[in-house]
């Protein structure tokens, strides 16, 4: 599997790029800003983007969505109950002056969706806390798992946005995350990649 971690200015969020070896099919994940930069990367690793997922709705991880959308002309993925949200959780990149309107999703996900970037395989985890429609998107085969801003290094997401709420948070991450393997590698929406076993044993929220 081929991976590559961008850290986005001026939130610090984490878009990843995810290819196929075999075919060279890619998805990104979050593209929070720079869409540029974004594309840069895609170019090098010589990727066909498939697939734009959206782990959640807000303005940091989908800033660049309009841009890298035009450049690929991949559908956009995001689950049901966080798709109201794309163009209202935008105000703070309209502030920023680089603001274009999100394109509507192709794709309404929901738990137990599985995205097919050639050979992998990535299972959608509806996590709610952070956001009503917070994902998180498991590769079995690799023990991998994206998490958004459900579970960081250390920590867990805000959950004092319109939607949130920590005990449900903390009980999906408990009932989905914490249930997998100790050497699942954690890849956040901020901050260091972690594993489910070191956030298991030392995660104070958990």
């Amino acid at each position: 599997m081929i991976i590559r971690k961008l850290e986005l200015n001026p939130f610090g969020s984490n878009c990843y790029i995810i290819g196929s070896e075999s075919t060279k099919e890619g998805m990104i994940i979050d593209p929070g800003m720079m869409g540029e930069e974004i594309m840069k990367h895609v170019n090098e690793l010589g990727l066909k983007i498939k697939t734009i997922v959206l782990t959640h709705a807000h303005g940091d991880h989908t800033g660049a969505l309009a841009d890298v959308k035009e450049a690929t002309d991949a559908e956009v993925a995001i689950h049901a109950d966080d798709a109201p949200l794309l163009k209202k959780s935008n105000a703070m990149i309209r502030m920023l002056g680089s603001y274009k309107e999100p394109p509507a999703p192709d794709r309404l996900l929901k738990e137990g969706d599985v995205i097919d970037i050639g050979d992998l395989h990535f299972h959608v985890l509806h996590t709610p806390g952070h956001s009503p429609g917070g994902i998180c998107l498991l590769e079995k085969e690799n023990e991998i798992v994206f998490t958004g801003d459900t579970l960081f290094q250390f920590s867990i997401g805000r959950t004092d946005f319109p939607g949130g709420s920590h005990e449900g948070l903390v009980q999906n991450i408990k009932d989905k995350l914490m249930v997998l393997p100790d050497n699942t590698t954690v890849c956040p929406g901020h901050g260091p990649d972690t594993t489910i076993g070191v956030e298991r044993r030392v995660n104070p929220f958990l």
